[in-house]
């Protein structure tokens, strides 16, 4: 599949293998289309490959009036341009979804630092006290703030 450049430029090589994955799994296919309006638009099949079920359901209860029939010969030309803007919305959704779950830059290549795990000892009572605690457990004196 053809990806607007423009959807994807701003991307990282990571972000661009997700975007990718991501988009051929919910692009749709124009020759897909076109065969489903030509030779099943009388029963709106087209219309359910493009997730529009209102219009699908629609087709199908007057399938035997004939109108839908000949509606779906005539969404057949249609068909291509409505799938290409289905995919430029869905690429763009993608696009938006990935830079907005900001993955920092350490992500790729190691793992994210981690943060002390050395419990402290309470001055009242001795015990141990997680790190970063405003509290004693055992005794519930307050910590003192350490720089």
């Amino acid at each position: 599949m053809i990806v607007n450049p423009m959807y994807n430029a701003s991307l990282t090589e990571q972000q661009r293998t997700w975007f990718f994955a991501e988009y051929q799994a919910a692009a749709k296919d124009e020759v897909v289309g076109v065969l489903l309006a030509l030779f099943l638009g009388s029963f709106g099949i087209h219309k359910f490959y493009m997730g529009e079920t209102g219009w699908g359901v629609l087709y199908i209860v007057f399938s035997w009036t004939g109108i839908p029939a000949f509606l779906g010969f005539i969404e057949c030309f249609l068909m291509p341009g409505r799938v290409r803007a289905y995919n430029a919305v869905q690429a763009q959704i993608i696009t938006n979804g990935i830079l907005a779950t900001n993955i920092p830059a350490y992500a790729a290549s190691a793992p994210p630092p981690q943060a002390n795990l050395t419990p402290a000892m309470c001055p009242s009572c001795g015990g141990s006290v997680a790190s970063g605690a405003a509290f004693c457990a055992k005794c519930g004196s307050g910590m003192a703030a350490t720089a």
